[in-house]
């Protein structure tokens, strides 16, 4: 579900994991920040669509998360 529009060619951009991520397989996702938007994928299957969030709402999920 996408909140935004979506992003014109996500593999242009600069994906990053999670350092707590092993290469081992597991559950990871990847972010990339583009200048208006946050795009996260499932990192095992990269042909499914990603999501797309404004950089505020990522901040505020960050905070979230980091809660836990």
């Amino acid at each position: 579900m996408n909140t935004e529009a979506r992003v014109r060619n996500p593999a242009a951009h600069s994906w990053s994991k999670s350092s707590y991520s092993s290469n081992e397989g597991g559950e990871c996702v990847e972010v990339a920040a583009t200048g208006h938007a946050v795009l996260v994928r499932d990192s095992k299957d990269l042909t499914r669509p990603h999501l797309t969030v404004t950089p505020a709402r990522w901040a505020h999920f960050v905070r979230y998360a980091a809660g836990f």
